[in-house]
């Protein structure tokens, strides 16, 4: 693809990578065949190819328009179109400064302003986001039956973690929705890095991802410096991963490093800490899981993979291969590379597209009637149990260690569908 950026811009590092990507794109369409809001709206503007035209466009002429905010804002940054893409094109990147440069030059309606700014002074701050559910909670009867499921109920204060010293040791990413909503997602993830002899120590904090979806890099910056003061003292003393159980943050968590490539004081460690981080089915694929394997149950369980881990970390259909070499039964599930209108903060943004497509997802997920729902991301898990009567869980507690030689196979089947014991 030709470009003709604007000198101003052409020259900066942000001006020099979106040249790149952009003239690696050949402007076939194959993107819009996987993209879910061009398959919902049948606008060019509303696909991955049309996007790109808008945001060259925009760079070329140094002009942003509210039209070109208005269709990269629909975007939903599942990355569906870079899976599809056979030239490789940096989609996501080249998004991120598409709506870096809208912002700067396009002021939002007074609404949007202030929905954004609600979102990032509580939804990353676990004291905040508590409290506001827990009011959100109190206010629930007073709701139609319809919209008091899609407000989450914060969980109480789970049981301690298990209390084993190990030489082995990982900090396990606590986050801010998931650490307040599910708690026992973490606590069900430590016990099992506990039976396989390796120590989860707590890793507090916001990934970041947030922010920097909604292009606040200053805030975005100020976090994630945060967190590397936070985890280092713990990297230093020994632990030898970052492990992930909410797929939405690893994609952001593994960037660090290029996010904070400019600054001298934390450069080093933000590339460490990238390099460090990966999803729990990539630490556990790696382990002796014979402790965990479980005979099939009857019970049949579908599985929906977020879009940040089959298409951000590129690891579709792993944990679907973990869960069956462990024994579980999956239902077949139509369509798994379409998103389920989660997104993130996507699923209040842009409500009216983020439901169509939640139905969708779920029409397919529930088709073979399965007794649960898995998946491996907070937002999706959230997103998902508001509309639908099946339980919801993270793959993780699936998972209840047992050690093979006490406990029988009628008991351990039993087991690996069971919740965690307190």
């Amino acid at each position: 693809m030709q470009t003709f950026l604007s000198e101003a811009f052409k020259e900066t590092p942000e001006g020099r990578e979106a040249e790149e990507i952009l003239r690696s794109c050949v402007h076939c369409g194959f993107c819009n065949a996987t993209c879910p809001t061009y398959q919902l709206l049948g606008d060019e503007r509303d696909g991955p190819r049309g996007r790109i035209y808008l945001i060259k466009e925009m760079l070329e002429n140094n002009a942003a328009s509210h039209e070109t905010q208005v269709h990269l804002d629909r975007c939903l940054t599942c990355r569906a179109c870079e899976t599809t893409c056979p030239s490789g094109v940096q989609y996501n990147r080249l998004l991120e400064i598409g709506r870096a440069a809208v912002e700067a030059n396009i002021d939002r309606p007074i609404i949007e302003r202030v929905q954004r700014e609600a979102l990032l002074r509580t939804v990353p701050e676990p004291g905040r986001f508590r409290a506001l559910l827990t009011f959100a909670k109190a206010a629930r009867p007073l709701l139609p039956a319809g919209r008091q499921k899609v407000i989450p109920v914060p969980e109480p204060e789970g049981p301690a973690w298990p209390s084993e010293h190990h030489a082995r040791k990982v900090l396990l990413l606590q986050g801010c929705v998931q650490s307040v909503v599910a708690p026992r997602i973490n606590l069900a993830a430590a016990r099992v890095l506990n039976g396989l002899g390796v120590q989860a120590l707590p890793a507090n904090g916001c990934c970041g991802a947030l922010s920097h979806h909604l292009s606040r890099e200053e805030r975005t910056l100020a976090t994630i410096r945060k967190n590397i003061d936070a985890w280092w003292p713990l990297i230093e003393a020994g632990a030898e991963a970052l492990v992930l159980t909410a797929s939405g943050c690893a994609p952001t968590v593994m960037d660090y490093g290029r996010i904070l490539r400019n600054d001298p004081g934390y450069a080093a460690r933000a590339e460490k800490i990238a390099s460090m981080a990966q999803d729990i089915s990539v630490f556990l694929e790696r382990e002796n899981l014979e402790s965990l394997e479980c005979p099939s149950s009857t019970a049949v369980i579908a599985y929906h993979s977020p879009c940040t881990l089959q298409h951000g970390l590129k690891r579709a259909g792993r944990v679907e291969s973990l869960l069956s070499r462990l024994g579980f039964s999956l239902a077949p599930v139509q369509d798994t590379h379409l998103c389920c209108g989660s997104a993130g903060s996507y699923s209040i943004l842009q409500k009216e597209l983020s439901q169509q497509l939640l139905e969708r997802k779920l029409a397919c997920l529930e088709k073979e009637k399965p007794a649960l729902i898995a998946t491996a991301n907070i937002g999706c898990l959230m997103h998902l149990q508001s509309h639908t009567e099946l339980p919801v869980k993270h793959w993780i507690e699936l998972l209840g260690y047992q050690r093979k030689s006490s406990v029988s196979s009628d008991s351990r089947r039993q087991n690996c569908l069971a919740p965690l014991p307190p």
